[in-house]
């Protein structure tokens, strides 16, 4: 097992003051202004002499990638990715100001400091101190913070995959964010479920309140909604029954959105629901587009789906000693005496982009006997396990940049 070896008071590591910087950077949504983060990022990056560019396929939404060059440049490279945005909150729910970043007890309060400002700055601090020990590395490194993530990616990562700047990084292998564990294993996710996001219409005759009338949108609202509850049913058991299941490898379905109807004593002409689906990978995606169109159909006249988001099947990132890169990172956690979990992570990150591009990528972030707190009121990290992270990724940049 890992342990921390922690001189001092942690408050008083440089990296804390760095993390609380970026912390109280509100890039938050809606409507992100990145600015801040660019001009905070390029400080840092020339602070330490790593090489910086700027790109930004669409306007307003750039991403900035810092590069410390091997000694063997011409060999794919490594990409440690982050994120810069973070999702809004509900300020009065918080016990400390979100924006603060303040500490107590030890433990930094701030939105986005697990997911993910602190992994970004933890990449920053490890090549920092790996430069400072003078150690040399075969391949390249960038260190990528891009926007958007937190609203799909499509506008973040989605786009600078496609440019010419990203094609010329050469990028052999990838990490990204993962999630905290709240034991002492660390979480490392090879591959995501497939999203889709389904909005069903379904028509009806408007009228009266007060009649029966047929062909009534609700009864075939009340039909779509028990299918698709029904298989959410499906799926729970399926993790009841065994424990060894994550969510990673069950479909969820979740009922999101409901709209219809303008006044009470008015049967509307037709309702909407709308369903998040993250899709389990042994799942034939065909067959369940079948499904949901055999469901329409028998729910009545005129009942049709659209999507709003239908991700494609993304090969997961191989876990033998065939990749070098996993190889490499296993043997050095074994090293570390760190307990490793691979599994599939429960929701959607900008690994995606890299699979499906044929680049390796695990999804990690070395948070451990943490309470997972993504998206939650009190986001926290305790600074011991921040410092013991930086420590974490000196080692694994060091092994996969040399693998």
């Amino acid at each position: 097992m890992l342990s921390f070896v922690i001189s001092g008071s942690v408050k008083s590591d440089p990296s804390v003051s760095t993390l609380q910087n970026y912390l109280r950077i509100r890039s938050v949504h809606p409507n992100v202004d990145y600015n801040e983060c660019i001009n905070f990022l390029k400080n840092e990056a020339e602070k330490i002499g790593l090489q910086v560019q700027v790109v930004e396929p669409l306007p307003k939404k750039p991403t900035l990638v810092m590069t410390w060059l091997g000694e063997q440049p011409e060999l794919p490279s490594i990409l440690l990715n982050s994120h810069m945005d973070v999702v809004p909150v509900f300020e009065n729910s918080w016990k400390h100001p979100p924006f603060a970043a303040e500490i107590e007890n030890n433990v930094i309060y701030a939105r986005g400091v697990q997911d993910m400002k602190s992994v970004g700055i933890q990449y920053i601090e490890a090549v920092r101190r790996l430069k400072e020990n003078g150690v040399k590395l075969k391949r390249t490194v960038h260190l990528s913070f891009v926007p958007d993530e937190e609203i799909g990616g499509a506008t973040g990562m989605g786009k600078f995959v496609q440019t010419d700047d990203f094609k010329n990084l050469n990028v052999g292998f990838a990490l990204d964010e993962g999630v905290a564990s709240p034991n002492d294993d660390y979480l490392v996710f090879n591959g995501e479920r497939i999203i889709w996001h389904v909005k069903i219409t379904c028509p009806g005759i408007s009228g009266h309140g007060s009649l029966l009338l047929p062909d009534n949108c609700g009864e075939k609202l009340r039909y779509i909604i028990d299918k698709f509850m029904d298989l959410r049913q499906e799926s729970v058991k399926k993790l009841a029954d065994n424990p060894q299941l994550t969510i990673g490898d069950v479909t969820s379905v979740n009922l999101t959105m409901i709209s219809g109807g303008i006044q009470n004593n008015v049967v509307p002409e037709q309702f909407t629901a709308s369903f998040d689906l993250r899709i389990a990978l042994n799942v034939d995606l065909k067959e369940f587009e079948n499904k949901i169109q055999r469901w329409c159909t028998e729910a009545g006249r005129g009942v049709t789906y659209e999507f709003k988001q239908k991700d494609p099947y993304t090969t997961p990132t191989q876990l033998d000693d065939a990749n070098i890169y996993w190889k490499a990172f296993k043997q050095t956690a074994q090293e570390l005496r760190m307990s490793i979990k691979p599994q599939t992570f429960t929701g959607g990150t900008d690994s995606r982009y890299l699979r499906e591009l044929g680049i390796p990528a695990l999804g990690f972030s070395p948070i451990h006997n943490t309470t997972p707190a993504l998206h939650e009121h009190d986001e926290h990290l305790g600074l011991d396990v921040f410092i013991n992270g930086i420590a974490v990724y000196q080692s694994i940049i060091r092994a996969v940049a040399n693998a």
